[in-house]
């Protein structure tokens, strides 16, 4: 009898010591859960992480570039500020999937899509439409078929692709509006292969510079690393989706050969003061005010400027304004 108590006994011996195990535990941290404050209690601080000096420069960059701010001294001192982010959900101005820009006789498509999505896409077209290719560079974004030359580049906007279809240096619209339907019916298609992704996003990094916001003395300017007519096209699409709004803002001519706006545009301080004017009968068309928008080519970029047409200037606050907007386009 006494040996089966024994037996009996010993077969509690490991299940008591896993609970002493546990209790003491738990009364270290005085809780049923490890407190993490003890051990940050005896952290130290690591060396900073170093990148070795073979590293490729161009593929590393600051994720939020600050300007250095200018000295306060003459007013021909620049300040470089970033314009604000594009206008977002929810503002009706969201681009379709492929749209058409033009300027003059020249079109060309824009494509919400990367490069190296859009190459794929342009390569399933040629063999579709049973075009004769010639050529293919996938780095360059150049297709060439006895038919036309398709060329493929980033656009403007991050994240979106320009596609032109010329014979002899002019549009060939038979091609783009093919083109068009083509990518607007297929519009999730094939993935790209890694290769040709390698080589586009090589491209961009390279191309990858930013619009600036600077002021010159009185006056705000906007620097676009792009050419005049590419900008001017841009800028003109969403003018005339947004700009659509009588006395507040709105769209009145637009010059492709002067690279230029008339626009209408009521700022924000004039519109905070209409509505405590109502009661005086204040007439809104009177606050809002006529401005002229003009891209001008400047060596291998654009500069966007804003001035009034009539006696009354625009002022600081309503030029930055208007220049942020528009610039939001191109974001």
């Amino acid at each position: 009898m006494s040996s089966v108590l024994e037996i009996r006994a010993l077969k509690w011996i490991p299940l008591a010591l896993a609970g002493v195990v546990t209790l003491a535990g738990c009364a270290r941290d005085e809780g049923f859960y490890h407190d993490r404050n003890l051990d940050y209690q005896d952290a130290k601080p690591a060396s900073p992480l170093v990148l070795p000096d073979t590293r490729n420069t161009q593929r590393y960059r600051d994720a939020l570039p600050v300007p250095e701010v200018a000295s306060q001294g003459t007013q021909d001192d620049v300040a470089e500020i970033r314009p604000p982010q594009p206008l977002g959900v929810g503002s009706g101005l969201e681009p379709d999937y492929v749209e058409v820009r033009e300027i003059g006789e020249q079109q060309w498509l824009v494509v919400d899509a990367d490069p190296s999505s859009v190459w794929t896409q342009l390569e399933s077209f040629a063999q579709a439409r049973g075009l004769n290719v010639q050529e293919s560079r996938a780095a360059e974004g150049v297709l060439v078929t006895s038919q036309a030359e398709l060329r493929l580049q980033s656009a403007l906007r991050e994240g979106s692709s320009e596609i032109r279809c010329e014979r002899g240096g002019q549009s060939v619209v038979s091609c783009l509006d093919a083109l068009r339907a083509y990518l607007s019916d297929d519009a999730a298609t094939s993935k790209p292969s890694s290769a040709t992704v390698s080589s586009w996003n090589a491209q961009r990094l390279e191309n990858d510079e930013t619009l600036t916001l600077r002021q010159r003395g009185d006056a705000w300017e906007v620097l676009i690393p792009y050419e005049a007519d590419r900008v001017w096209a841009e800028i003109h699409y969403y003018l005339g989706q947004d700009f659509d709004q009588a006395h507040k803002r709105e769209l009145l001519a637009a010059n492709s050969s002067d690279y230029d706006f008339l626009v209408d545009y009521l700022a924000s301080d004039q519109r905070d003061r209409s509505l405590l004017e109502v009661l005086l009968f204040t007439d809104e068309r009177d606050l809002s005010q006529e401005a002229r928008l003009v891209v001008e080519q400047s060596g291998d970029q654009s500069v966007l400027r804003a001035e009034a047409t009539g006696e009354q200037p625009l002022s600081e606050d309503a030029e930055r304004e208007l220049l942020e907007r528009v610039s939001g386009y191109l974001r």
